[in-house]
C-alpha cells in the first residue's frame, strides 16, 4: 500500500466538498489527509487529499470523483513532482532542565514559538511528512500534551499550473 496525494479543483459552491468525501465513504476509502481552499480564482477551490491503497484503487477513486457535478479536474500530484506541506501546531510538555534542549529542537527545525507557559512551549512547524515525522518523533520523548495537523496541501513543481482544468505556461 502507497500513499497518493490527489489534486481536485472544484467549483466553489456549497455542498461540493461533501459529495466528494462522500463518494470516499461510500466507497469505504479512508482519508488520510484533507485541505481545501480557495484558489487565485474564488469561483474555484481546490482539494488536497491523500489516501492510502494500491495503484488500481487510485485510478477508480479519480475515475470516481472526475465523474462528479462541480469536479473541473483531478490530478496525481507525485512527492517528486510536487510542492507538499503541512501546518503543525504543537504543545511540547518542558520542565526547567528540558526547556533548552526543546528550544533548541525547534530551531534546528525552523518551528516558531507561539506561545510560552511554565510547562509547555507551543510550536509552529510547517513542511513535508518526513520533516514533520522526523521533528514529532524527536519531541515525542518530551511528551506532546496536544498535537493539531492541517493536512497536507501541494502544487506541482515548475512553471506550469493547473488553471481550470488546464496546463498554462
Amino acid at each position: 500500500m502507497e500513499r497518493y496525494t490527489l489534486g481536485i479543483l472544484v467549483n466553489n459552491h456549497p455542498g461540493v466538498l461533501s459529495r466528494v468525501v462522500g463518494l470516499f465513504s461510500r466507497r469505504g476509502y479512508n482519508i488520510d489527509s484533507l485541505s481545501v481552499g480557495e484558489t487565485e480564482n474564488p469561483d474555484i477551490s481546490r482539494i488536497t487529499c491523500v489516501v492510502t491503497g494500491d495503484r488500481q484503487i487510485v485510478e477508480q477513486i479519480e475515475k470516481q470523483v472526475a465523474k462528479l457535478v462541480d469536479v473541473i479536474n483531478v490530478m496525481e500530484l507525485s512527492i517528486q513532482g510536487s510542492i507538499q506541506c503541512e501546518l503543525v501546531l504543537v504543545k511540547v510538555c518542558t520542565t526547567p532542565t528540558t526547556r533548552a534542549a526543546v528550544v533548541e529542537l525547534s530551531e534546528i527545525f525552523k518551528a516558531k514559538i507561539v506561545d510560552v507557559t511554565e510547562s509547555t512551549l507551543s510550536l509552529q512547524l510547517t513542511g513535508n511528512l518526513d520533516k514533520i515525522a522526523s521533528f514529532l518523533h524527536l519531541a515525542r520523548p518530551y511528551g506532546i500534551a496536544e498535537l493539531v495537523r492541517t493536512g497536507i496541501t501541494a502544487m506541482q513543481r515548475g512553471s506550469q499550473a493547473i488553471v481550470n482544468g488546464k496546463d498554462a505556461d
